[in-house]
């Protein structure tokens, strides 16, 4: 008799679940580089308990296995920013922090005080060869081209490191739009860089309102579904007690 109490509960547990997921998407809409995420499910069967059969009966639960990232390009905004970069095709910025090597798609690069190329938050960009790019006060007309090599009006300065993986979903998000991975990375041979320009996040805000709204109603359909089989419930137990 519990048996549907504990597959609508199992429904309802995985739609939470997604539900978070996608609040997550709206409110990363306009996060610079963001990639929106997806849940995964599966059909969990179990055997039942079941007297009355040699086999038992298949029990069908709902299991969110995983969460798997949109990794599509997102929209390119011209900013007029020389230290804007944009990735265009698979790729990622490779930035040093003090927890190690992280990669990102945000491209929203500053100068500190000392001269040097950093994230917003301070991280070192690094070059192909590992190495960080430092501008000295003279270094005027910055210039970034499409195959990452940084320029100034005393000379080139080095060339962006790109890289890419054998399968960005293993990427591991860590804070402030980072990455990191256990697997090595690999030179980005397709990538184009553009600069004066950001990559917008890949959500699509419509689309998210719409997966809510069906999200939202099917969860109130196995809410519904428990609650009648909770009254089913007591109602039977009422008659029982009644009986004896």
């Amino acid at each position: 008799m519990e048996n549907t109490l504990f597959i609508a509960l199992s429904r309802q547990t995985t739609l939470r679940r997604e539900m978070s997921t996608i609040a997550n998407n709206l409110a990363n809409m306009n996060t610079t580089g963001f990639k929106g995420e997806k849940t995964m499910f599966v059909e969990h069967l179990i055997k039942s308990k079941d007297g009355d059969k040699i086999l038992g009966t298949k029990l069908s639960y709902a299991r969110d296995i995983a969460q798997y990232r949109n990794t599509m390009d997102g929209p390119v905004q011209n900013t007029g920013n020389p230290l804007d970069v944009a990735i265009h095709g698979d790729g990622y910025f490779t930035v040093e922090t003090e927890q190690g090597t992280r990669y990102t798609r945000n491209g929203n690069f500053t100068i500190n005080s000392e001269g040097q190329l950093t994230t917003k938050g301070g991280n070192p960009i690094l070059s192909a060869t590992g190495a960080p790019f430092f501008f000295g006060p003279t270094d005027t007309n910055i210039h970034i081209a499409g195959d990452g090599t940084v320029s100034t009006s005393n000379g080139e300065l080095g060339k962006l490191e790109v890289v890419t993986f054998e399968n960005n979903q293993k990427l591991m998000k860590v804070a402030n739009g980072l990455y990191t991975s256990k697997d090595d990375p690999q030179p980005a041979e397709t990538t184009a860089i553009v600069q004066g320009a950001l990559e917008g996040s890949n959500v699509v805000p419509m689309l998210e309102m719409t997966r809510m709204i069906e999200v939202q109603r099917s969860y109130q359909s196995a809410a519904n579904l428990v609650s009648k089989e909770d009254q089913r419930l007591k109602s039977l137990l009422s008659v029982i007690s009644r009986g004896v």
